[in-house]
């Protein structure tokens, strides 16, 4: 898939693929077949996305955050 931005090819790689590859561990994945791991990019463009949405700047202690109490709503996620 292409697209047309005025972004450079540096915050595009920061902001994005590094927060998945690190954050995530996209690169150790074993999903290979089949629409699992269309389906699992969307799920990690969307668990960085969020925090984004809700002014997070720190996408890692975000996801730590939110990961470490089972109990703890994600409503300051989704209220945007």
């Amino acid at each position: 898939m292409y697209a047309i931005t005025s972004l450079t090819v540096g915050p595009i790689e920061k902001r994005l693929h590094w927060v998945r590859d690190v954050d995530c561990d996209e690169d150790r994945s074993q999903i290979r077949t089949g629409s699992g791991p269309q389906v699992m990019a969307t799920l990690r463009n969307t668990a960085v996305g969020l925090p984004r949405l809700a002014g997070y700047t720190n996408i890692a202690a975000a996801l730590r955050y939110h990961a470490r109490d089972f109990n703890r709503p994600a409503e300051p996620l989704l209220t945007c």
